[in-house]
């Protein structure tokens, strides 16, 4: 009897992060994101990471797509390929074992739905992004040199009800609103993580890592009524918490973006 096949090909799709390059020199990118990562150190550990070309000048220098693998393989995250760019870019990039990937559209479709109980949080890889600068409580000013950003190569999902969550939510924990919002009605303590492609509302107090708009949706807003998180993230621009201005700690606060500025507004 002629053995069965030893494996199965199967289309599918899944959510990328995207390390949208604004320079190319790897001496410039690794120690910045080193930095970042060393801020949160779990923030996107072994994750996969697409390099994002499209912010880099299309007529100069290439940037070194061998020295950017290998210093973000350093720093254990996986380098699989890039997205934009110019054709000289992408053959650059293709030389150094890099293949070329399109962005997805965005997910989230955000419209009114009633909240329901869920039955189980649902598992999500992290996800993640970049502390631009220094803030003030309501803007924030120039960004930095890299932006991670949450690119999906999925197709658009319907909104779904909001997820509930009543319990508080421990170190260790995250949970993921895949195509809704996400409701805390307890603490979400250090070392946990909650992620929503739409928005992210904490009634208790924020003090882990709250990802809003995962899926690209940029009106995602986080709202929290004791703020005091290890990071935070709007559609992928991030924010460590030792880039927020310290006079934000412990307040009420909406957290919104006006273009690639985070905005940082009272509550109520």
């Amino acid at each position: 009897m002629a053995p069965s096949q030893p494996f199965v090909i199967r289309g599918t799709n899944f959510n990328m992060v995207v390390l949208q390059l604004r320079e190319g020199a790897p001496e410039v990118v690794v120690p910045a994101l080193e930095r970042l990562i060393q801020q949160s150190p779990a923030f996107l550990r072994d994750a996969p990471i697409v390099l994002g070309l499209d912010e880099l000048p299309a007529n100069g220098a290439l940037p070194d797509f061998t020295g950017l693998a290998n210093g973000l393989r350093r720093l254990h995250l996986v380098p699989i390929g890039t997205t934009g760019g110019s054709g000289s870019q992408r053959q650059a990039a293709a030389a150094a074992g890099l293949s070329q990937l399109n962005k997805g559209q965005q997910l989230f479709k955000p419209k009114q739905t009633p909240v329901t109980e869920p039955s189980e949080p649902e598992p999500v890889a992290a996800v993640r992004s970049e502390p631009i600068a220094q803030p003030a409580p309501l803007a924030a000013a120039t960004p930095a040199p890299v932006v991670i950003e949450a690119a999906s190569e999925s197709p658009p999902a319907e909104a779904q009800p909001a997820l509930l969550v009543t319990t508080p939510v421990r170190a260790g924990n995250r949970i993921y609103a895949q195509g809704r919002d996400i409701i805390c009605t307890a603490t979400v303590n250090a070392g946990a993580e909650i992620i929503a492609d739409g928005h992210v509302h904490v009634y208790g107090a924020l003090r882990g890592r709250a990802i809003a708009g995962a899926s690209g949706y940029d009106d995602a807003r986080i709202f929290a009524l004791n703020f005091d998180p290890e990071l935070i993230a709007i559609a992928g621009l991030y924010r460590v918490r030792d880039d927020v201005d310290p006079k934000l700690i412990g307040q009420r606060l909406q957290i919104s973006l006006n273009g690639e500025e985070m905005r940082f507004a009272p509550l109520g």
